[in-house]
């Protein structure tokens, strides 16, 4: 845990009392059945699923199956009706969290290095120097991610690859042992997913958890060894093979249907 986690989980904990945190166990993150309501409807119903690490998990289903929100309860942007999570070992506010591309603004005037530097906002704070040896941290990042010469660059003239592989980079500063990334390739060009892919394998080789929404499939089944599908009241979760399988995909696609048929 980073050094003011405990302040942190303070306050996220008084906010999001159904959120229990437990260090002492292995790092996981484990949902009990769990429901998010919209005003009408469940988005999400009575969902179990244990993600432990180290692994690489896909979230994958239709469109509007609930994947973004759930990455959004697990975090304590969304509330949840019933049921619970759990995070063992690690604390919530420790979790790294990459947006989809279409709700970050690349208007504001910011270059490649101030964007991977919020990587390092929780060691370093608001208008504080950074040391040398954070400095050689950022660079390395840039290095990993194939934008060595890239600082100075602003934010807008970078292509859509590129601006994905500068969020990944802030995500190596970051040095989370949970990272949730949603729609992390959209946009991207092949030689990016194969490089940014080699990142997240990299990541559980070192023993993290890392947890994909994706809506591709085929992405899915090639890359990932693990998958939740979801789609609102259905769910799987286990081994990609069994999982992404003609049957439950037929099947997700019906309980997606008929939610809409409910709230149409």
């Amino acid at each position: 845990m980073h050094p003011s986690s405990s302040s942190l989980w303070s306050r996220f904990r008084k906010k999001h009392p159904a959120i229990i945190y437990d260090a002492v166990k292995p790092v996981s993150i484990e949902i009990q059945d769990l429901t998010v309501q919209y005003p009408q409807n469940a988005v999400i119903s009575k969902l179990s699923c244990d993600f432990k690490a180290p692994g690489l998990w896909a979230v994958a289903g239709p469109n509007g199956a609930g994947k973004s929100t759930l990455l959004k309860t697990m975090l304590g942007l969304q509330k949840f009706a019933s049921g619970g999570i759990h995070f063992h070992g690690l604390c919530p506010c420790d979790v790294a969290y990459l947006a989809q591309q279409n709700q970050l603004d690349r208007r504001f005037p910011l270059t490649v290095g101030d964007t991977v530097a919020m990587g390092l906002f929780r060691q370093v704070g608001l208008f504080r120097r950074y040391t040398k040896e954070q400095r050689e941290k950022m660079q390395i990042a840039l290095d990993e991610v194939g934008l060595s010469s890239f600082a100075k660059v602003p934010l807008q003239a970078l292509s859509g690859g590129q601006f994905q592989r500068v969020l990944f980079a802030r995500l190596i500063l970051q040095d989370a042992p949970v990272i949730l990334l949603d729609e992390p390739f959209t946009g991207v060009d092949g030689r990016t997913l194969e490089d940014l892919m080699k990142l997240l394998h990299q990541w559980v080789k070192e023993g993290r958890l890392v947890v994909a929404v994706l809506h591709h499939i085929d992405l899915v089944q090639e890359y990932f060894p693990h998958t939740l599908l979801l789609a609102r009241h259905f769910f799987k979760a286990g081994l990609t093979k069994d999982v992404v399988t003609p049957e439950n995909m037929l099947a997700a696609v019906a309980a997606s249907r008929e939610w809409e048929a409910e709230v149409g």
